[in-house]
């Protein structure tokens, strides 16, 4: 069984889980473009599948459109299919659907707009015509941001657009160890001189977990939630009422988790991904 992070109640009931990505199933390199499955992975998805026990990924990477994502991951070994990936684009693409956003301003990578486009929504880039005539900016995976970005993405917002965030995430974990997330870094240029609140709709927002829940079919008390980081995965499930178990193997080490306030405290901390299976069992027994 995984340690106990916390004088807790015996083990909720959990039927449905939500994985995070880099740090807690594989470790990237800086670039996106080659993967290190990390311990336990492929043996913990696959035996989740065999059981029938229903799970997800939800990365803060919104680089690649879930299904092109799915398919570098199954390239690299994991037994993920696509309808199990999720990414923030998916959860924005949603959102602004249901708000009544028809156009907007995207900062990042053809593959962040993706999933907007297959929602019907109108999307465009920096220098395009009437860039800045938009109802939302959605920041994303962006390493070539510049300052014409930033003033595009300025000027929409003081004529009215909504600011929507991929990931507010400084860090995430890679093979060579923390790297900056480039969203974090853009939002925090636009909001420094706009002022604007961001509408986040990766982790740790609500918007990702009710949007998991959703995908799940289950209330968020039924939800096991595992990642690496404490202001990221943890925190989420904390807010909305899920399971949190930590692992050791991204950005925090079992000294680090030991150290958290209550609010960023895991129920349980994973000495090896495959106890999460223990864990399971225990809890919808």
């Amino acid at each position: 069984m995984p340690r106990r992070a916390s004088a807790a109640n015996p083990v909720p009931r959990i039927r449905g889980l939500m994985f995070d990505v880099d740090g807690t199933l594989l470790l990237s390199d800086r670039s996106l473009s080659d993967y290190e499955i990390l311990p336990g992975a492929v043996e913990t998805l696959s035996a989740l599948s065999e059981r029938r026990v229903p799970f997800v990924l939800l990365t803060n990477g919104s680089a690649y459109p879930p299904a092109e994502q799915a398919g570098r991951l199954r390239a690299a070994g994991l037994p993920v299919m696509d309808s199990q990936m999720i990414t923030p684009s998916s959860i924005t693409a949603e959102h602004m659907s249901r708000h009544g956003i028809r156009r907007a301003l995207v900062l990042g990578t053809p593959g962040v707009a993706h999933s907007l486009v297959e929602a019907g929504i109108e999307t465009t880039y920096t220098g395009e015509p009437r860039a800045s005539e938009v109802d939302a900016v959605y920041v994303g995976w962006h390493p070539e941001c510049g300052m014409k970005d930033i003033d595009a993405a300025c000027r929409a917002i003081w004529a009215g657009a909504k600011l929507y965030g991929a990931s507010d995430v400084p860090f995430f974990a890679t093979r060579s160890g923390r790297t900056i997330g480039y969203s974090y870094a853009i939002i925090g240029a636009i909001r420094r001189l706009t002022k604007a609140p961001v509408i986040l709709t990766g982790k740790p927002s609500l918007h990702a977990l009710r949007f998991v829940a959703r995908r799940l079919g289950l209330p968020l008390k039924e939800i096991g939630v595992v990642g690496d980081d404490p202001v990221v995965e943890t925190l989420m499930a904390r807010r909305g009422g899920a399971t949190s178990f930590a692992v050791t193997t991204g950005t925090t080490s079992l000294a680090e988790w030991k150290q958290q306030p209550v609010g960023r405290r895991p129920h349980y901390v994973l000495g090896d991904l495959r106890e999460l299976l223990d864990a399971v069992a225990a809890g919808t027994s």
